[in-house]
């Protein structure tokens, strides 16, 4: 009988060490954890940086970044700060005229917090503008005079499903550049801009939302259906 003292002969005759088998599977084994933990590291960055390039996509001013007393000033925070105010160039006389003319008193109450909400925002931003030298807009864009213009045609029950459907749609795109911008500007006068557009538009969100009027299948820019025809509403861009 041959002694096999820590080896053993495989069935081709090669002799292999005895522990060879137990190495290869405890390596193996170490390979597969490595993969499991770098692989949600790499996802995870992968996200990062895709979640980086959408917050810097703003429009660029050519103007690069600027040194201000309350910290840097980026491209999308100048353009955050014109975007508070073109919102409200419209959804201030919006929210006017639904308190006057909303039959509904839950439209009247959205019409209520809108012109309350952006008065006060519309202050803000004037103010966030003179400290930071930016420039504002001063009129409604063409689509937001054309979204005006619907309004004043429009009567009763479609007139109020017209009004709720256009401002919903028009603050849920700008709720996500607002956390956009909270999360990543380095500048306190816009964090703090920020911060108090991120409370005025989820309650605006919420006001429109309880009339029971949100065609939230229609949403992403579908027709719109009224009391007695059909009311088209444009999907809205960044107001």
């Amino acid at each position: 009988m041959v002694r096999m003292v820590g080896r053993w002969r495989s069935v081709t005759g090669g002799v292999r060490p005895r522990f060879s088998v137990g190495t290869g599977l405890v390596l193996a084994g170490l390979s597969l954890t490595a993969v499991a933990i770098l692989l949600p590291v790499r996802l995870f960055a992968s996200s990062g940086s895709a979640a980086s390039s959408s917050a810097s996509g703003a429009q660029d001013d050519g103007l690069g970044v600027w040194n201000t007393p309350s910290g840097p000033l980026t491209p999308r925070d100048r353009e955050f700060v014109g975007k508070v105010r073109q919102a409200g160039l419209w959804e201030l006389p919006a929210g006017r005229q639904a308190l006057l003319r909303g039959k509904r008193q839950a439209v009247r109450h959205a019409g209520r917090h809108l012109t309350e909400g952006h008065t006060d925002l519309d202050r803000r931003a004037a103010d966030a503008a003179r400290a930071l030298a930016v420039t504002l807009p001063g009129q409604p864009t063409p689509e937001q005079r054309g979204w005006l213009a619907q309004l004043d045609a429009a009567e009763g029950d479609t007139y109020e499903r017209l009004f709720v459907n256009l401002a919903r749609r028009a603050h849920g795109k700008v709720f996500s550049l607002v956390a956009q911008v909270r999360a990543n500007t380095r500048n306190a006068v816009i964090r703090d801009l920020a911060t108090r557009a991120n409370s005025v538009v989820l309650d605006h969100i919420t006001a429109l939302e309880q009339t029971g009027l949100v065609d939230f299948g229609a949403l992403d820019g579908g027709p719109v259906a009224g009391g007695s025809g059909t009311a088209t509403v444009a999907p809205p861009s960044a107001q």
